[in-house]
């Protein structure tokens, strides 16, 4: 039975890492993935998914107002698709989301979406949020804070070091520019404003 799930997590925990295993089990029984990722996030080359231990694949985009229903079903009337799998997944619409789930339902398609939870000032991202509200399941790929703790926020650094607590939710960016931090550590980064 097609299920839509949700593997979240902070920056630097391995999310692609796992996607691309998941893929390249399919893969290794005869099955064929299909793989998206956003198409403005191109930091390992556009159309690729790739992980910062150095594996990698060739993945279609995903654009903002793209209807992802029509898109899968499209991609099924080419050929059998085992399974979709959706880096990035953060930067869904909420609209984009519900399609993928009306995927799932009515093509019978499983879809495996992995992305942030929250971003830096620690609100959801609207493509988690729907994800969270609309997966069949939600699976944590967990990461550490510098304590040992489990990381589950994250910090923007500026180009002078420092913690950002303003700016646009989305700036693409890797180690340079995000660190994870436990909710603790994020607090005591950003001041503890809240």
């Amino acid at each position: 039975m097609a299920k839509l799930y949700f593997h979240y997590s902070t920056m630097n925990a391995g999310k692609s890492t796992v996607l691309l295993q998941a893929a390249h089990n399919y893969r290794e029984r005869g099955m064929e993935p299909y793989l998206l990722t956003a198409q403005f996030d191109n930091r390992a080359g556009q159309g690729r998914v790739a992980s910062r231990i150095g594996i990698g694949s060739q993945a279609d985009t995903f654009a903002a107002g793209e209807n992802l229903y029509e898109r899968l079903k499209a991609r099924l009337a080419q050929g059998p698709v085992a399974c979709v799998f959706v880096d990035e997944a953060q930067f869904l619409e909420k609209e984009q989301v519900w399609q993928l789930a009306r995927a799932v339902d009515d093509l019978g398609v499983p879809v495996m979406c992995y992305g942030l939870r929250v971003d830096f000032r620690g609100e959801l991202f609207p493509g988690s949020a729907a994800l969270l509200a609309l997966a069949d399941e939600m699976r944590e790929v967990r990461t550490i804070c510098h304590c040992g703790k489990k990381a589950t926020m994250v910090v923007r650094m500026g180009p002078d070091g420092q913690v950002l607590r303003d700016g646009a939710q989305v700036q693409i960016g890797g180690n340079e520019t995000y660190v994870s931090l436990c909710r603790r550590h994020w607090r005591e980064s950003v001041g503890d404003v809240r």
